[in-house]
């Protein structure tokens, strides 16, 4: 047959086998590593419920993440652009689903459990509020007086309070593992001998019900989701940076890596030029994260030598990490990114504006109850008990604010604050 590779020649070809891998000897007999989560193990969840026929829990737990509507507002949330900038932006959604493809990759070459790799990558901005952060810091800073706001602790929220999908019982009912990521995946969140830690409100009330360990580290899993995160952020930005004309590639070599990876695109491919070279780059920034995260992580593990998922949890620090030259990589990076694209005058404007319309929104539900859609008043009406009115007050209208999209709060801005919009 034409095309059919000739068998003897392949046997003259010459052996190239990779290196041994050194989490073989951590294999156990499903493939996965013995230091992985598996779902026939989890710690459960807050309301008791039968197992899917189909699905193991962390797959179930993902998929009801995909269908939540929190899930879905993300495409009309974006991450520095507001949305009617351009169609060719990151938004929040776009984003976790590149921060998810990160996870499964390093999850799959770390022998652990990508699916719970993937739903923690996936839920973890479902907290977030509008026009990105400027977006937080503007609602954080008018809920300082009632407690205030946080978009991890917001998540949490939705995932076990404000979505209503199901019968018996409120939120999405997700697994203790996932749980746990969505709280830890960026270290513990009290300090060892810390006897009395502030814990944000969803998750002081949800450690009354269910001990999520949080002195201790997350699983490998929600690590790998959290360096995704930072991964597939710096990544993004550099081409959200680029697209928008805020800075060329012969800016980007102020970034002492970044220019060796520009220089060796030019030389392998002789007048490389515009859009071309800088995909190649951002590849090949993203990779050298992704392989740098890879060795050190398994360095990690060989000197930790873990036999099970708790010996992960109670390391002395992340196992899931970038090498000291990475990070010190990451840093310029970084730098660079709040120079020239997140301080760029035309982006500080717009962030100027944005944050004025969440202020402006949260005074208006404050001083006006009756603005509020039917379902939050509803919410507002069933104070639980044990919460001041006042403060039920503000948490509800925190609740509304921070599930708009750009556009819904924008909309709302121009229906509360236009005159002319009264007299259509």
């Amino acid at each position: 047959m034409a095309g059919r590779p000739n068998a003897k020649k392949l046997k003259s070809l010459p052996e190239n086998r990779p290196a041994k891998d050194p989490l073989a000897a951590y294999l156990d007999a499903d493939g996965l590593a013995v230091f992985a989560s598996r779902p026939q193990f989890s710690r459960g969840r807050l309301h008791v419920e039968s197992p899917s026929k189909t699905r193991g829990d962390f797959e179930r737990d993902r998929d009801r993440i995909i269908h939540c509507s929190a899930f879905r507002r993300l495409k009309f949330k974006t991450q520095v652009f507001v949305y009617h900038e351009g169609d060719h932006y990151r938004t929040r959604l776009s984003h976790s689903i590149e921060v998810a493809q990160v996870a499964r990759s390093l999850a799959r070459l770390l022998r652990c459990d990508e699916d719970l790799a993937e739903t923690c990558a996936l839920a973890h901005d479902l907290g977030h509020t509008p026009f990105a952060h400027v977006g937080e810091d503007a609602l954080k800073e008018c809920m300082e007086p009632y407690g205030g706001f946080d978009h991890n602790d917001q998540t949490l929220r939705v995932v076990t309070k404000l979505e209503k999908k199901y019968p018996n019982f409120e939120g999405l009912n997700l697994s203790w593992e996932s749980l746990e990521g969505l709280v830890k995946h960026n270290g513990p969140v009290v300090k060892k001998g810390q006897k009395k830690p502030h814990l944000e409100i969803t998750l002081g009330e949800i450690s009354k019900q269910m001990d999520l360990m949080l002195g201790t580290y997350a699983s490998l899993e929600a690590q790998i989701a959290g360096i995704a995160d930072d991964i597939a952020y710096n990544s993004h930005d550099l081409d959200d940076g680029l697209q928008a004309k805020l800075f060329t590639v012969d800016d980007l070599q102020q970034v002492d890596w970044v220019a060796d990876i520009i220089a060796a695109k030019r030389k392998a491919y002789p007048g490389i030029t515009g859009y071309t070279l800088e995909q190649e780059t951002i590849r090949d920034v993203m990779g050298t994260y992704i392989l740098d995260v890879l060795t050190e992580t398994k360095r990690r593990i060989v000197a930790l030598k873990p036999q099970g998922p708790d010996d992960i949890r109670h390391a002395s620090g992340m196992t899931v990490a970038m090498s000291e030259k990475m990070k010190k990589n990451d840093r310029s990076l970084r730098d660079f990114l709040w120079a020239n694209f997140y301080r760029h005058h035309s982006v500080s404007r717009v962030r100027r504006t944005v944050f004025q319309v969440v202020q402006d929104l949260f005074k208006v539900f404050m001083e006006h109850k009756r603005c509020l859609p039917p379902e939050y008043l509803k919410q507002y009406d069933d104070v639980p008990k044990g919460w001041d009115k006042r403060t039920w007050h503000a948490r509800t209208v925190a609740d509304y604010i921070a599930s708009m999209t750009d556009r819904l709060a924008l909309l709302e801005h121009k229906e509360l604050f236009d005159a002319y919009q009264v007299m259509r």
